[in-house]
């Protein structure tokens, strides 16, 4: 009966819209034209209505739309774009004219840019990042390497996670070790990046935070080096910035099912619209489910997340934005994706794993909740207020080897791996744009604390394997192990089994920041001003808390040498707190980091595909390292001495030309050892520093065809290669065993008709052996993480 109804109730909306429609006189003329805004811009996503009639349109991703059908008559278009003022056109149509017209919306380029990166353009380019990075310069004048990967390119490359190949898009990005889809861990610049989301650093171990599932995610921020206006304290690297999806003010919704190989089934659910007639509350709710295994035997990693936003406009100033994230994971043994061996890389199958059947995975419940008010005083200021808790609970376990042996046996062990998390941070920032005589001032101001605190407990520990009943890599058995399954004490509560072992970590920061952004010249000439003081108490591996202060100067030059041209020049520092104990009795200091940019940035056709080109040095200064000339039981350290990384990077992105859009990027990276404290015997000077490849290169293409039978049908191929790669912790004694060249062929198909959407790719094409891994001296043995063969997805998602 319900699908009767369901049928009835269609043929009478039918029914309705013919009978609108009759109310409008057909004929064969036309008004097509272009939107664009006061700085030539094309705007996408901007709504033109024909008033009195059901006619209308919405434009392309170039700003183009046409109206067909219309008689010869006077007519007048509504043109909307949601929270901006609305715009009315007359047009005056002979009979079958083709009338042709051109709107310019009286927008700022900022503003415009900001609804069509929360809309979702449909590109692969981005113009201005979200309002949580707090900077109201556009991307093309911000003194600094920026990267917005767009949920266009991300729905294109069936990324589902924040582990699952959205790095292609950046230049240098890399991942160490994978640790499945549980934690991202990124590389860039030779050294691990920080993780933010909506503004706040979600890193509160070595280990976090969980991967976000792409159904929430709007798309992803990537800031190269120090950013002094946000990172209170993290490696002078950079950081990514996930942003969520928010509610529109349109009411729109999305289905989506995806199936793949290893037994992959997904489904997605995107709604969002108004809760109140007046459109003052909104909402957006975004459901995911997920069940999949993997190329190697007894693996899964089912995921679940639920993500409800609501936002109210208080009054014509004010906004609140309530938000919540709830992520489920429920994954196999965490180790299993590592393989070891004493013969050297790639010595075993693809699909090899050490994995017995019947091993307890491993349970996570990751809750954030987040609260945004913005409030406009006037068009020049505007202060935003945000507060965020994260609560994040894993219980489960992770495999690594006592023994590897060179025969091709090993003694496998599984250690507890019981964790929790809790973060409370707060921030507060004023943004302002006002003139003093004939210079421009962008200022940014705020304020912003967090409390962060980690129990884990890794001490506890059980031999799957005994001597002479080892498990045989060359002849694996996956059944129960000979020693049985552990069974660990998590009745304790975890805090005291932390605290045992050393497993606890802490942090408090507080950080106050100005910056200035003065503009000469109509704005043709920028130089950025900014300072930062952040105090952090810090205490790791159940060692005392110490307490590190540093003032963090930035500097920034940027130059237009045209309307879509501009070079820039930044000196910016970071800093990072570190424990331990000098053997000289003095005081520890943090480590420190300076960095040195230059770059050119161009957008080319209109704005509609952009490049820039970067050369960087980043210097850390005061790193400790073990003293060789005491006990290791001492906990003593030496300075180490400088790290330097340095390297060019380019990046490419847009639509080239009608359907077809393009992703491309390069990265030459070379970090090594400039300085040795005295007394360090385990390095010296030029050795590498790992977590870096030398060479990477990304290629993402896809073609759509715009005209014919077959329009809407799109071509894609995708192309990862990495080249010296340097992300080892231990040398090789073999110095023929180095990690090989890197190269993924991906390939797909896609067909968009009306509000359908299919997508079809197939990853490593070529089906090569492709893996990470190390050396560890400890063992005696090689280790790696093996990407999957070839593998399909395909995927069929409904707008309505």
């Amino acid at each position: 009966m319900r699908r009767i109804y369901g049928l009835l109730l269609c043929a009478a909306m039918l029914l309705l819209g013919a009978a609108k429609a009759s109310e409008t006189p057909e004929g064969n003329g036309s008004i097509r034209g272009k939107i664009t805004t006061t700085e030539g811009a094309a705007a996408a996503d901007v709504t033109i209505q024909v008033k009195n009639s059901p006619k209308g349109a919405i434009s392309d991703a170039d700003g183009n739309f046409q109206i067909k059908g219309l008689a010869a008559g006077s007519y007048e278009l509504h043109i909307s774009l949601m929270g901006y003022q609305d715009l009315t056109e007359k047009v005056t149509l002979a009979a079958n004219e083709a009338a042709v017209i051109s709107i310019r919306l009286q927008l700022t380029q900022k503003e415009l840019e900001e609804v069509i990166i929360k809309t979702g353009v449909r590109s692969y380019k981005a113009s201005a990042v979200s309002s949580s990075l707090r900077l109201q310069t556009p991307l093309l004048q911000v003194p600094q390497n920026i990267q917005v990967v767009t949920g266009k390119a991300l729905a294109d490359q069936q990324v589902i996670s924040m582990s699952d190949g959205a790095i292609r898009n950046v230049s240098g990005a890399i991942r160490m070790e994978h640790w499945g889809d549980m934690y991202t861990n990124i590389t860039a610049r030779g050294s691990q990046i920080q993780a933010f989301r909506n503004g706040f650093n979600m890193v509160n171990s070595f280990w976090g935070p969980l991967t976000e599932d792409m159904s929430f995610v709007d798309h992803i921020e990537f800031v190269k080096g120090p950013a002094g206006f946000m990172l209170g304290n993290g490696d002078p690297s950079g950081l990514y910035n996930v942003v969520t999806k928010k509610p529109t003010g349109q009411t729109k919704g999305e289905a989506g099912l995806t199936i793949g190989s290893f037994d992959l089934y997904r489904a997605t659910l995107d709604l969002d619209g108004k809760l109140s007639k007046d459109g003052k509350l909104l909402y957006r709710l975004n459901l995911a489910g997920q069940q999949k295994k993997s190329h190697r035997a007894n693996e899964y990693n089912n995921r679940y997340s639920i993500a409800p936003v609501i936002s109210y406009q208080i009054d014509n100033k004010t906004k609140l934005t309530a938000e919540y994230t709830w992520q489920k994971a429920s994954m196999s043994d965490l180790g299993s994706y590592y393989v070891f061996s004493s013969a050297g890389f790639a010595t075993l199958p693809v699909g090899f794993t050490s994995l017995p059947a019947g091993l307890p995975g491993t349970n996570i419940n990751d809750h954030t909740v987040l609260l945004n008010l913005q409030h406009q005083f006037n068009s020049h200021w505007k202060v935003t207020a945000q507060a965020g808790y994260s609560n994040y609970r894993q219980v489960g376990s992770s495999m690594w080897p006592n023994a590897v042996n060179p025969n091709g046996t090993m003694i496998r062990s599984v250690g507890s791996w019981d964790a929790k998390s809790a973060m409370t941070m707060a921030q507060a920032y004023l943004n302002g744009d006002i003139a003093t005589g004939k210079v421009r001032h962008r200022i940014l101001g705020g304020i912003d604390v967090a409390t962060k605190e980690y129990f884990a407990d890794w001490g506890q520990s059980h031999a799957l394997d005994t001597v002479g009943a080892e498990f045989n890599t060359r002849n694996p058995n996956l059944g129960a192990p000979v020693n049985g399954y552990p069974s660990f004490n998590f009745r304790t509560p975890l805090e005291q089994r932390a605290a045992a072992i050393g497993g606890t970590m802490s942090m408090r920061n507080t950080g106050v920041y100005f910056q200035d952004e003065l503009g000469f010249f109509d704005n043709l000439l920028r130089v950025t001003l900014a300072g930062r003081y952040t105090t952090v108490t810090q205490a790791q591996w159940g060692g005392a808390a110490i307490t590190a202060s540093r003032f963090t100067p930035r500097i920034g030059i940027s130059v237009s040498l045209d309307k879509q041209t501009s070079v820039y020049g930044l000196y910016d520092q970071a800093f990072v707190p570190q424990g331990g104990r000098l053997a000289n009795g003095g005081k520890v200091k943090p480590i420190t980091g300076n960095n040195l940019e230059f770059g050119i940035k161009r957008d080319w056709a209109g704005g509609r595909w952009n490049t820039g080109l970067t050369v960087y040095r980043i210097l850390k200064e005061n790193e400790l390292t073990a003293d060789p000339f005491s006990p290791p039981a001492s906990g003593l350290s030496i300075v180490m001495g400088q790290k330097r990384a340095q390297g060019i990077e380019f990046d490419l992105k847009g639509r080239l030309a009608k359907g077809l859009d393009l992703v491309a990027n390069y990265a030459l990276t070379d970090s090594k050892i400039t300085r040795v404290a005295n007394g360090v015997t385990s390095m010296k000077v030029g050795d590498v520093v790992p977590g870096y490849a030398r060479h990477t290169a990304n290629v993402w293409l896809t073609y759509r065809l715009q005209e014919g039978v077959l329009k809407g049908l799109g071509f894609s191929s995708g192309l990862m290669f990495l080249d010296g790669r340097k992300t080892y912790w231990d040398i090789s004694p073999d110095p023929n065993q180095v990690l090989p060249a890197y190269t993924k062929l991906d390939a797909g198909i896609s067909y968009e008709k009306d509000n359908l959407v299919f997508n079809f790719n197939v990853f490593n094409v070529l089906n090569k052996y492709l893996y990470n891994g190390s050396y560890y001296s400890w063992l005696k043995a090689y280790n790696w993480q093996t990407d999957p063969p070839r593998n399909l997805r395909f995927s069929v998602n409904y707008r309505f």
